[in-house]
């Protein structure tokens, strides 16, 4: 794989995350067990150094985990455009308004009628410490030429561009 330099990564990492609105959220479970559902990612932009936001619901008993143990990884993936991403980081509950009036919106309303002063409502605050991304622009066709080439002479094939950064820096 390529690693294009030309963009800052914050920049080619939003890009590739925008428009993929359910991540999978995956957090230690009680019991130490890894547990993954998908969550709607609330952010209209990203800055470097800004967080992921999600809401949740208090319900969902999700905050109080996340105090016992706030280390997540959160996986984007669209399939059919080859785009793979994983960001590792801390995710806290926040009690912040102004952030939860910001990214409240229609949809966030079919879950929490009570609109931002809903008392089920919870602001998660994911902090990236690390994310790595697989952008694979070649058409299948392509792709499968140049598996099969590097098959044949052993030498790993380049496909699409791959990148990783620790965000925390």
């Amino acid at each position: 794989m390529s690693n294009d330099q030309t963009r800052p990564f914050h920049e080619a990492l939003w890009d590739l995350i925008k428009d993929i609105r359910f991540p999978m959220f995956v957090h230690r479970h009680l019991g130490g067990m890894l547990h993954a559902h998908p969550l709607t990612m609330q952010n209209r932009t990203l800055k470097a150094g800004d967080p992921l936001y999600f809401f949740v619901s208090k319900k969902s008993e999700l905050g109080q985990r996340l105090l016992v143990d706030g280390g997540v990884c959160v996986a984007f993936a669209e399939p059919k455009d080859d785009v793979y991403v994983s960001i590792s980081g801390h995710a806290s509950v926040s009690e912040d308004m102004g952030k939860k009036k910001e990214l409240f919106n229609a949809m966030s309303k079919a879950w929490f009628p009570g609109g931002v002063e809903d008392p089920d409502l919870e602001l998660v605050e994911v902090a990236m410490e690390h994310a790595e991304f697989w952008d694979v622009k070649e058409s299948k066709m392509t792709q499968l030429l140049k598996m099969a080439t590097a098959a044949v002479t052993g030498k790993q094939p380049e496909l699409g561009e791959h990148r990783e950064m620790d965000t925390a820096q």
